[in-house]
């Protein structure tokens, strides 16, 4: 089984605010090798709208 790179976990939730900032992270994550679990979580905090995407590195 391989391992994340640079110590990362092997799950990770990314959150933020729903800009293009927050999409990039994501992308760099899966860029990496991490897969998507699951869909978004996303709310309103008054002000913005806050999305949550977790994250698993691959067992096989």
């Amino acid at each position: 089984m391989s391992t994340p790179p640079d110590n990362l976990p092997v799950y990770r939730v990314l959150t933020g605010p729903d800009d293009e900032t927050f999409c990039r992270r994501v992308s760099e994550t899966l860029a990496l090798g991490y897969q998507l679990h699951g869909g978004p979580a996303v709310t309103f905090n008054g002000d913005r709208v806050i999305v949550a995407q977790a994250l698993l590195w691959p067992t096989d």
